[in-house]
C-alpha cells in the first residue's frame, strides 16, 4: 500500500503553530500602560477642580510637577464654586503670583493626613497643623486650625465636603471655600478657646485691637507676638477679682491686661523665647514682661510671682504667632 503522507503538509502545519505562539508571547510582553493617580493627575481628571488646577498652573514654583512627587502631602482642594467665590469678579491674572503661590501652598499639608487622623488629634487636644506656606518669619509655615466636630473645617471658614481621596502619593480632602492666609486675628476667630480673648478684645467701642491685630506684615505695628489667655484663663481670672462676667471689668483695667498681652515688631517663636529666659520684653502698652524658659511661660509686671505657663506654642499667621497661655498676664 502506497503511504501519502506529506512532508511539506506537517511542516507549514509546524511552522504556523510556532508563529502563533511566537505572537502571543510578544503579546504578553507588552507593557502595561498604568494611569497616574498622582494629585495633580486626580485633579486634573476631575472637572470640579478645573479651576485648582488653572491656579496651580498660574503660581510660581511649578506646583502641578511638585503635586506629582513622592510626597506623602494632604490637600485641601477648593471646588471650582469655591474659587468663584474667592475671586468674585477679579481673575487669577489679578492675584499677584506670589501671593497666589502661598494661598495655595497654605492648602498643602506635608505627610497623609484622612479625616479619621484629624478626629484622633482632637480627641488629644491638637488643633493646629502646619502648612508649606511661609509665616511671617523666615523658616516658618503657616499654621492651620482643624475642628471635627459636625464636619471637618479648616480656620473656621472652609469645610470638607469630599473625604479621603486617595492618591498614589497622599491625600485630597475636596473643600467649599479658599483657605485665605490666616492674622493673629484670625486664628483667634477660628479657635473657641479663644472666644473670651475675642469678647475681650471687642469690650468696648473704643477699643481698636482687632483692627491693629489684622495689620499685614511688613506694615507696623506687625508682626506680632500674642500671648493669648484662653477661656480658662478668662475664667481664673474673674474668680481673682471676684467679679462674675468680663463686663464687670472696669475698661482701663481690661485695657491695662489686654497690652500685656501683645509684642509688637516682632514675630518670636518658642526656640526664641527659650533663649530670652529671664530677659524683660516690652509690650504694646509699654509695660515689660519676663519671659521664663523651664517650665515655658510669662511672669507678669503686677505679680513676679506667678508664672503664666504656655501651654500652646508656635501657633503662625500670616501677621505674628500666638502662644495660648493658661493664665491671664497681670
Amino acid at each position: 500500500m502506497k503511504n501519502n503522507f506529506n512532508f511539506k503538509s506537517v511542516f507549514l502545519g509546524l511552522f504556523l503553530l510556532t508563529f502563533a505562539a511566537a505572537c502571543n508571547d510578544d503579546d504578553s510582553d507588552d507593557p502595561v500602560v498604568q494611569e497616574s493617580t498622582t494629585i495633580t493627575a486626580l485633579a486634573s481628571a476631575d472637572p470640579n477642580l478645573s479651576s485648582l488646577i488653572a491656579a496651580l498652573t498660574a503660581a510660581d514654583g511649578g506646583l502641578p510637577a511638585v503635586l506629582q512627587g513622592d510626597g506623602p502631602f494632604t490637600v485641601l482642594a477648593p471646588t471650582n464654586e469655591a474659587f468663584d467665590a474667592f475671586l468674585g469678579d477679579n481673575t487669577l491674572q489679578d492675584i499677584p503670583t506670589d501671593v497666589l503661590t502661598q494661598v495655595l501652598l497654605n492648602h498643602v499639608i506635608s505627610g497623609k493626613i484622612e479625616a479619621a487622623d484629624l478626629a484622633a488629634l482632637t480627641t488629644q487636644g491638637n488643633y493646629y497643623a502646619s502648612t508649606l506656606a511661609n509665616g511671617a518669619k523666615a523658616d516658618t509655615h503657616m499654621s492651620i486650625y482643624f475642628k471635627t466636630e459636625g464636619g471637618v473645617t479648616f480656620n473656621g471658614i472652609s469645610e470638607v465636603i469630599d473625604a479621603d481621596i486617595q492618591a498614589s502619593n497622599g491625600v485630597i480632602h475636596k473643600v467649599d471655600a479658599v483657605i485665605t492666609l490666616p492674622s493673629v486675628v484670625d486664628f483667634a476667630l477660628a479657635d473657641a478657646r479663644f472666644s473670651s480673648l475675642v469678647a475681650a478684645l471687642t469690650a468696648d467701642s473704643s477699643f481698636e485691637y482687632v483692627a491693629a491685630l489684622s495689620t499685614a506684615n511688613g506694615t507696623a505695628p506687625a508682626p506680632f507676638t500674642v500671648f493669648a489667655p484662653t477661656n480658662d484663663a478668662f475664667t481664673a481670672l474673674l474668680t481673682d477679682l471676684e467679679l462674675s462676667q468680663l463686663s464687670d471689668v472696669p475698661v482701663a483695667t481690661l485695657q491695662t491686661v489686654l497690652e500685656l498681652h501683645v509684642v509688637t515688631g516682632a514675630n518670636v517663636v518658642s526656640t526664641e523665647l527659650a533663649a530670652l529666659d529671664g530677659q524683660t520684653v516690652a509690650t504694646l502698652g509699654g509695660s515689660d514682661i519676663t519671659i521664663n524658659a523651664a517650665p515655658a511661660g510669662i511672669v507678669g509686671p503686677g505679680n513676679d510671682t506667678t508664672l503664666n505657663p504656655i501651654i500652646i506654642a508656635d501657633v503662625q499667621a500670616s501677621n505674628g504667632i500666638i502662644h495660648a497661655i493658661s493664665r491671664v498676664i497681670r
